[in-house]
């Protein structure tokens, strides 16, 4: 029996060849009192119809901070789930269900809570890169702009459990000299560079920096004139007084950092396949506007939370917007 477009993650609908789409998106955006928001390493044609382009967790506070119902969220599943946990009240969309996060499936939440409960001493710091349910499971949530801050919120002593990167988790243990126990997942776009391949091309544009995120390996992190979020390496690239760089991270950023900088050279650090000279994350790249269309039009796919797991998962996320403002 053929599959209805309901079974398939997204709505499969042909559209008229003739239509314009990006015209038609804006007369549903308004019809309907929708905000678009769209990630750094969205396709550049969903990011330029985009209202906000951001981060996860910023991208979410503006759509909170919004008189919008509808919320349509060309992210990760993850970060929809995120939207709403911080607006219960509005309609979250996302343009495809099976845009999923590597970094956010290395961590079942049924594993992560036997985990927890054989070190009860711990209290347990999560990246937002995971689902409602691990946030549920958390003391406090973090991003990779203020992990450094939450994590020394915390006193010296106290031992912490911090999930699920374990690159980043490394790279933080590094920075704040402490001994973290780290649950053991990884973004497989951020350990899939090259590092013999990104030194190849330093050698062939001696002058780039080399910037790179967190989540990557640490040889890679060690080579790297500056390390951060994708919000940090886009303001870097704005500021620094270099005129090339070779970026570490998904190579959707680029589309913004040449935006910002048109004068300025972007290179996009290789993955280990031999083929490819950028690399992507598969799931970022489900969405077009085809799918925005045809989301806005039925309302559909819509991501929703149960409200005892919406509950528990805000309480980490508010205390974290809380200590990020406080001083220390």
């Amino acid at each position: 029996m053929k599959k209805k477009w309901k079974d398939l993650g997204y709505v499969d609908e042909p559209v008229p060849e003739k239509i314009d789409l990006v015209k038609e998106i804006r007369k549903l955006r308004e019809e309907k009192n929708a905000v678009i928001l769209a990630h750094f390493y969205q396709k550049p044609e969903v990011q330029d119809i985009a209202d906000f382009i951001g981060d996860s967790l910023d991208l979410s506070r503006k759509a909170a901070d919004t008189g919008a119902d509808v919320v349509l969220f060309a992210g990760v599943h993850f970060m929809a789930e995120t939207a709403k946990i911080l607006s219960p009240g509005k309609k979250v969309l996302i343009p495809d269900l099976n845009a999923g996060c590597s970094l956010a499936d290395s961590c079942p939440p049924d594993k992560f809570e036997m985990f927890k409960k054989t070190h009860p001493a711990h209290k347990v710091v999560t990246y937002v890169n995971t689902s409602a349910a691990i946030k549920a499971l958390s003391d406090v949530c973090c991003t990779s702009t203020n992990a450094l801050q939450i994590i020394e919120h915390f006193p010296k002593d106290q031992p912490l459990i911090f999930a699920p990167d374990r690159n980043l988790g490394q790279y933080l243990n590094s920075l704040t000299g402490r001994n973290m126990l780290l649950w053991d997942g990884a973004c497989l776009v951020h350990e899939e560079f090259s590092l013999e391949r990104i030194l190849e091309l330093k050698e062939e544009h001696p002058a780039a920096k080399i910037i790179s995120h967190p989540e990557c390996q640490q040889p890679l992190r060690l080579v790297s004139d500056f390390i951060g979020s994708t919000s940090a390496l886009l303001k870097f690239t704005q500021q620094d007084s270099a005129t090339s760089f070779i970026v570490a991270t998904e190579s959707g950023i680029l589309h913004q950092m040449q935006q910002a900088s048109p004068q300025k050279t972007f290179i996009p650090a290789p993955p280990n396949d031999s083929t490819c000279a950028c690399n992507d994350c598969e799931f970022m790249k489900m969405h077009d506007l085809k799918k925005i269309y045809l989301t806005l039009k039925y309302d559909w796919p819509e991501v929703t939370v149960k409200e005892n797991i919406r509950t528990r998962a805000e309480e980490p996320v508010r205390r974290m917007l809380d200590w990020s403002q406080t001083p220390q």
